[in-house]
């Protein structure tokens, strides 16, 4: 039986929440949309740092692959979780500091082998950061730090970005947008703890 998108989803949800037990304010969010809705990533996790999962199933293609690790470039830690047989091709696009886990189906369920673990990202980018805040909270962020009240009138996709970056040091600006993922949509792990089923 080969993998989908909902089998290696529904799975590596329950996996998830069962290594983050112990970190009650993780959260956990389907989609994320990155650089305004160019691209997605499938699940990411937020708490003292963000962990990026782009999921490639059985059934899917490696087409966007590119783009998407270009968009990754976001998050602290990002890890491929690929069916076996994209493995190989899968491996040649994603940077080296990427995870790698593997997807097979067993006896109707989805068995997870790791890899490889993700290293950290030495280098974020700051602009594909501070586009994942929406507009009024980055105008927030802007005002609390002393940027220009002028930014209100124009739309999230001109300058008020560039604003945050010069007013606001990235480590700052890393964190507020954690907690703005956080507060606005992020279904907490802990509470997914049934998926795990014991």
């Amino acid at each position: 039986m080969s993998t989908n998108d909902l089998l290696i989803r529904t799975s590596l949800k329950a996996e998830l929440s069962y290594l983050y037990a112990e970190h009650p304010d993780a959260v956990c969010i389907d989609e994320l949309s990155l650089l305004h809705g160019s691209c997605r990533a499938d699940i990411t996790i937020v708490d003292g740092v963000m962990h990026g999962y782009e999921l490639k199933s059985d059934q899917d293609g490696l087409g966007r692959l590119p783009a998407q690790v270009d968009a990754y470039g976001v998050f602290d830690f990002a890890t491929l979780v690929v069916g076996e047989r994209l493995l190989n091709k899968a491996i040649e696009i994603i940077p080296d500091r990427w995870g790698v886990c593997v997807a097979r189906v067993d006896s109707g369920r989805v068995v997870f082998r790791h890899l490889k673990l993700a290293m950290a990202n030495s280098s974020p980018d700051p602009l594909s950061t501070v586009k994942l805040l929406w507009k009024n909270e980055a105008l927030a962020l802007l005002a609390e730090s002393g940027g220009k009240s002028r930014a209100a009138t124009l739309t999230r996709r001109e300058w008020i970005y560039f604003e945050l970056m010069a007013h606001v040091e990235f480590e700052r600006l890393r964190d507020a947008v954690r907690r703005c993922l956080k507060k606005r949509r992020g279904q907490r792990l802990a509470d997914m703890s049934p998926l795990c089923g014991g």
